[in-house]
């Protein structure tokens, strides 16, 4: 099995256990918790914007936050990530970095070269017009008819469920803060 396979399979079950082990060691401050809910809230929006214009596996997502980035669900992944990380101590950023480059660098390759294959006559120019991970500014228009988001498909997508997942893990940083747990 090569690393990107392995990469592939470990991301969720590790971010499992890094989940469990940051709500027993997470010491949050008044102001990391601030920005990091914040940051962290920023990328809950733009997962949830993204569930609600994906239909995966039947077309190319083009418009809403793909017209900004390739992977806008692993970019929102990765604010909240970021914005945990800066709520329990601003140096575990640093590790968030790494996790990101190590476990989901090779994953994006490996789906890049998955809807390549799947599309293959459009995805060249989106690849060649939209970055893979970081937002580009302005959106690329030349991606499609620009679909607008659809509460269906965030719906469908179970994306909700990320957003009680950042409301649990925020109001367990408050009692934290508080010293309540």
């Amino acid at each position: 099995m090569n690393f990107s396979r392995l990469a592939s399979r470990l991301r969720l079950p590790l971010g499992f256990v890094l989940g469990g082990l940051y709500v027993v060691f997470a010491r949050p401050t008044r102001g990391g918790l601030i920005i990091g809910g914040v940051v962290a809230l920023v990328g809950l929006l733009v997962r949830a914007w993204a569930a609600g214009h994906i239909i995966k596996n039947d077309r190319l997502a083009t418009t809403g936050p793909y017209a900004h980035t390739r992977n806008p669900l692993y970019f929102g992944s990765f604010l909240i990530a970021c914005g945990f990380a800066i709520a329990a101590h601003w140096a575990l950023l640093a590790f968030v970095f790494a996790f990101w480059f190590l476990i989901y660098g090779p994953t994006i390759k490996r789906e890049r070269d998955k809807i390549l294959a799947m599309f293959p006559e459009s995805y060249p120019a989106f690849e060649q017009n939209v970055p893979a991970f970081f937002p580009r500014v302005t959106p690329w228009r030349g991606g499609g008819e620009g679909a607008s988001f659809s509460s269906a498909l965030y719906l469908r997508h179970g994306e909700w469920r990320a957003a009680l997942g950042y409301l649990g893990a925020m109001i367990l940083l408050v009692l934290r803060l508080k010293g309540i747990v």
